[in-house]
């Protein structure tokens, strides 16, 4: 987490802190993908991820940070908006035997994804990506991730702070400063053999305490954070933001100073979420503010791996990287945070609560890292969604989705506002659809309107 206390006792306060499988074979692009197996007719997937709504402070700094051209920044977009979809399909299609799926390439153009069973391949290739063959399915290695969060628990992780499945080698990841550390967490899981790769590192992610964002608050007047994404909870209005900046009961004030509102609840460390309950002078806005300009907020859908991904905080501006593993554990010195998502973004203290967004899409909140930048680093966020999904929130946007609202009461399970993940079934008007990407729901994302997002069985 990169905050700092402006007290000099909290100031001193550091910690440690960070996933993929590799593509061999196949000759197809995720832009094919997008045309190859799509639902026939529908918005297409950058109409509904708005990927035209991305703002030009995003662009530039897609521009600056990745090497790309503003023709490039915006092909890779619109490259990664169908690579979501088309990986959910062959997840739903090759069930176990699906191994993960990731995006590589300046411009996102190429998308691969693994299987457990050769006979699998021609079902890949179809589906518009390339295909490998690979040993252990995703849910394998889930499974064995799993084990080393359980075994996290109750065994000091402090120098080996960072585990992860890396789908590009098929594997379990532990990064260690020292491989007895590593070795001592995997013998406590009961993890070994070629299942697990140990990576020799000098990175300790840290909380770096004065954390400011674009839009900065106050915690019980004394140390500050930045606001993660506005959201409601019926009428009431307020912020997500890291569960590292207060605790429940603790009282916020703007960046201007003025009474602002109370944590209602927070999580740290385990998870990093919270959020804040605003009083009737703060509006909840679909924009994340940077340098006066306002960047459009237009849903939550997860980015896949290897997606381009920019972060907004007050000490650093926008910087961008890539996606570079989901589920990841990281301990920082007060304790292990799970279920964080690895990044190639840079960061620097006062920049920790800010918000990441991909294209126009919100993905989480800053929590921790390594390095900055001037050399570089690595940066780590809480996951939005599963801010939202706990504690009932809405995100604001600035529209509903890409379609025409659908009819007010067709019948079925699904609901907007309601958090999906992929792999997720929902009725709709009498018929039954399974989610490809995880999102929240919004009036005009209804499953007939969002084929990025839902496919009917």
């Amino acid at each position: 987490m990169l905050q700092r206390h402006t007290r000099a006792v909290c100031a001193a306060m550091a910690a440690t802190g960070a996933l993929l499988l590799t593509g061999l074979s196949g000759t197809a692009s995720a832009g094919t993908a997008a045309s190859s197996a799509p639902p026939p007719h529908g918005p297409t997937a950058a109409q509904t991820l708005r990927t035209a709504d991305t703002s030009a402070a995003v662009l530039h700094a897609m521009r600056r940070d990745l090497g790309l051209d503003r023709a490039q920044a915006e092909r890779r977009l619109a490259n990664e908006a169908p690579a979501g979809a088309s990986a959910g399909r062959l997840r739903g299609a090759l069930g176990a035997d699906y191994a993960g799926a990731w995006l590589r390439g300046a411009e996102s153009d190429t998308l691969t994804a693994a299987t457990t069973d050769a006979a699998d391949v021609p079902a890949i290739e179809a589906g518009g990506a390339r295909a490998v063959v690979v040993d252990r399915s995703l849910a394998a290695l889930d499974a064995a991730k799993t084990r080393l969060d359980r075994a996290a628990l109750h065994t000091s992780t402090l120098d080996a702070p960072v585990w992860y499945v890396d789908v590009p080698t098929n594997t379990v990841a532990v990064e260690a400063m020292r491989p007895a550390a590593a070795r001592h967490l995997l013998a406590a899981a009961g993890v070994y053999g070629d299942l697990v790769r140990v990576r020799k590192t000098a990175e300790r992610p840290r909380p770096v305490y004065d954390l400011r964002g674009r839009e900065a608050y106050y915690i019980n007047g004394s140390s500050r954070c930045s606001i993660g994404f506005p959201i409601t909870r019926g009428t009431q209005q307020g912020f997500a933001t890291a569960g590292h900046c207060g605790r429940a009961g603790s009282s916020t004030n703007g960046s201007n100073q003025v009474a602002q509102g109370t944590f209602q609840v927070s999580v740290f460390p385990g998870n990093d979420m919270a959020w804040v309950a605003t009083n009737s002078n703060w509006t909840a806005a679909p924009y994340v503010n940077q340098g006066g300009q306002n960047v459009q907020v237009t849903g939550s859908t997860v980015a896949t791996v290897g997606s381009s991904v920019c972060r907004s905080g007050s000490t650093t501006g926008w910087h961008c990287g890539t996606v570079q593993q989901l589920n990841t554990s990281v301990t920082y010195q007060e304790g292990t945070v799970s279920g964080v998502t690895r990044t190639s973004v840079c960061a620097e203290p006062g920049d920790s609560g800010g918000s990441f967004i991909s294209g126009s899409q919100a993905q989480g909140v800053t929590s921790g890292g390594t390095g900055n930048c001037s050399t570089g680093g690595t940066t780590y966020f809480q996951p939005v969604n599963p801010i939202l999904s706990s504690y009932g929130l809405t995100l604001r946007t600035t529209t509903g989705g890409p379609g025409e609202p659908g009819p007010g009461n067709p019948g079925g399970t699904w609901s907007a506002g309601t958090v999906y993940q992929a792999g997720a079934t929902v009725t709709y008007g009498g018929a039954t659809y399974r989610c490809l990407q995880g999102h929240q729901a919004q009036p005009g994302w209804e499953p007939p309107n969002a084929p990025a997002l839902w496919q009917r069985l």
